[in-house]
C-alpha cells in the first residue's frame, strides 16, 4: 500500500445527507480542518436522491440545508394556495443545491468526497483498521491513524423505495412504493397505506391529478397531529409567536391532550379527522388547503397495521377490507423518522450526529459543527448540545420538545453561540435585534415567562 493508498484527514465523515453537510459546512468555516466525506451514493443528499418525484420539503426551505447558503434563496411563493408562505424544494432543487454546496466545499481545498465508496473495518469508528472501499472494484484506501470519525447515519430515515413494505404481499396483488405512483398506470382503486407525511402526499397527489377521492381507500392505523405551515416561516413573530403558545399552553394543561386541543385551538395543530384523538405525533407540516382536501377521502380503514396484501383484500391486525379487483396499493408506510437510542453526540469513538433541539436537524447539525469547532474538549461539547428525539408518540413529541428547550437553553447561554445561530437562516428560532417589533417581544415574554414550568410538565408527561 502507497502513500497514494492513504487517506490523512482530521475527520472522516460516514455519509453525505444533509446533517452531514450541514455539519461539514459549519465546521469547515469555522475551524481549520480537512475533511473525508464518504458516501456509498455518488453524489451527496442522502435520501434525496432517491425520494418520489412529486416530493416537496413540507417545511419553509430557508429552515433546511447549511448555514453558508439558503436553500430557496428566501424567497417567497407569488401563486397557488401558499401564495406568500416560503417557496417549499422539490427534491430536483435539493439535489442541485447539495451539488452546489459541495462544489463550495471542495474549493477550499480542505474537504475530498469520495461517492461510491464505503467505509469498513473499525465499523464507523469503533476503533482499529478502518479502511474505505469502493463499491465498482472493491479498492481500498486506508484511513491514517488520528481522523476523528462522524457517524452521520445514526437517524438517517428510511424511505419507501428503499426499504421492502412491512407486510407480506400475495401472488396477484398491485402494489408499488410512492416513487412509482406517478407511472402506475389506472386503477379503479387506489390504496393509499400509511399515516405520516409521505402518505398525505400520496393523497394530495392522487387528488390533484383528477381521482375521484370516493375511489381512494386511506390505510390510516393511527391519527396523526400535524402543524399549520403558515405558522411555520422564517418571521420571527410568526414563529416565536407559533413557539409561545407552546410554551405556554404547557404550563397551563392539566394534561398532555389539553394542551394539543389548546394548540388546535389556537392554529397551531391540525388533525385530520377532529372527532378522533390522534395518537401520532411526528409533527409535520401541512398546509390547510392540504387538510381540506384530505378530509375529502371518506373512506378511511383504522384496522391497525396491514399484514398481508392479496389480489382483492387486505389483512390487517383487527380485519379483512375488500379492495376489488384491480386495486393499486401504495406503499407509504416506511419508518421515515427513526428514533434510536440517544447517544452523547461525542463520545471518544465518534461524534454521533443526531437532533439537539426539538426538529429541524439540519440547524441541530450545523450547531454540533460550530460547537465542535470552536470548544476544546467533549465533556463541554456535550454540556451543550443534548441530544434530542424526534416525535412519534404523543408521549415522544412532549420528551422532544422539553430536551429540546433545555438543549437550547444550554447554548443559548453562550454568547458566541447564541450570535451565530441568529445569523443563520436555518435557524427557525432566530431572532435578529433588527426585528424587533411588538408582536415579537411579546412572544419572547410569554416564552421566558413559562418556559421553565413548561419543561417540567412536559417531561412529566413524557415519562407516562
Amino acid at each position: 500500500m502507497t502513500p497514494h493508498d492513504v487517506i490523512e484527514a482530521d475527520y472522516l465523515v460516514v455519509g453525505a445527507g444533509a446533517s452531514a453537510m450541514a455539519f461539514v459546512d459549519t465546521l469547515v468555516d469555522h475551524r481549520g480542518a480537512t475533511v473525508v466525506l464518504v458516501d456509498r451514493q455518488d453524489a451527496p443528499g442522502g435520501h434525496w436522491l432517491q425520494a418520489y418525484p412529486f416530493v416537496q420539503l413540507h417545511q419553509a426551505a430557508c429552515f433546511y440545508g447549511v448555514a453558508s447558503e439558503v436553500l430557496g434563496g428566501g424567497e417567497l411563493q407569488t401563486e397557488g394556495p401558499e401564495a406568500g408562505l416560503q417557496v417549499r424544494s422539490t427534491a430536483a432543487d435539493i439535489t442541485d443545491y447539495y451539488a452546489r454546496v459541495l462544489r463550495r466545499l471542495e474549493g477550499t481545498g480542505r474537504v475530498r468526497f469520495l461517492g461510491g465508496h464505503e467505509v469498513i473495518g473499525g465499523a464507523a469508528g469503533e476503533g482499529g483498521d478502518l479502511r474505505v472501499r469502493r463499491l465498482e472494484d472493491d479498492a481500498e484506501l486506508r484511513v491514517a491513524p488520528g481522523a476523528r470519525v462522524v457517524d452521520a447515519r445514526y437517524v438517517a430515515p428510511r424511505i419507501p423505495s428503499q426499504v421492502p413494505p412491512p407486510f407480506e404481499v400475495g401472488a396477484g396483488a398491485r402494489l408499488v412504493a410512492v416513487n412509482d405512483l406517478p407511472d402506475a398506470g389506472p386503477a379503479r382503486r387506489h390504496v393509499v397505506v400509511g399515516s405520516g407525511k409521505t402518505a398525505t402526499d400520496a393523497c394530495v397527489w392522487l387528488l390533484r391529478h383528477g381521482v375521484d377521492p370516493d375511489a381512494i381507500t386511506w390505510v390510516r392505523p393511527r391519527e396523526p397531529w400535524m402543524l399549520d405551515r403558515a405558522r411555520i416561516q422564517p418571521v420571527p413573530e410568526v414563529y416565536q409567536g407559533m413557539f409561545a403558545e407552546i410554551v405556554e399552553g404547557a404550563a397551563s394543561a392539566a394534561t398532555l391532550d389539553d394542551l394539543l386541543r389548546h394548540l388546535e385551538d389556537a392554529g397551531v395543530m391540525l388533525r385530520l379527522d377532529p372527532t378522533r384523538r390522534p395518537t401520532m405525533a411526528k409533527a409535520p407540516t401541512l398546509g390547510r388547503w392540504e387538510l381540506e382536501l384530505l378530509r375529502s377521502i371518506t373512506d378511511v380503514v383504522r384496522l391497525g397495521h396491514v399484514r398481508r396484501v392479496e389480489d382483492g383484500r387486505l389483512l390487517c391486525d383487527d380485519g379483512t377490507v375488500e379492495i376489488g379487483p384491480d386495486a393499486l396499493v401504495v406503499h407509504c408506510a416506511a419508518d421515515g423518522l427513526r428514533n434510536p437510542p440517544l447517544l452523547p453526540v461525542w463520545s471518544p469513538e465518534r461524534i454521533t450526529l443526531q437532533p439537539v433541539r426539538a426538529g429541524f436537524p439540519c440547524f441541530g447539525a450545523a450547531l454540533v459543527g460550530y460547537v465542535e469547532a470552536t470548544r476544546d474538549d467533549d465533556a463541554t461539547r456535550n454540556a451543550l448540545c443534548h441530544p434530542v428525539p424526534f416525535g412519534d408518540r404523543l408521549e415522544d413529541w412532549a420528551d422532544m420538545n422539553a430536551r429540546g428547550l433545555r438543549s437550547a437553553a444550554a447554548w443559548g447561554a453562550e454568547t458566541d453561540i447564541r450570535a451565530w445561530a441568529s445569523g443563520v437562516a436555518i435557524n427557525p428560532g432566530r431572532v435578529p435585534e433588527a426585528d424587533r417589533t411588538p408582536a415579537l417581544e411579546d412572544a419572547l415574554t410569554r416564552i421566558a415567562r413559562h418556559r421553565d414550568v413548561a419543561v417540567e410538565r412536559l417531561a412529566g408527561w413524557a415519562s407516562v
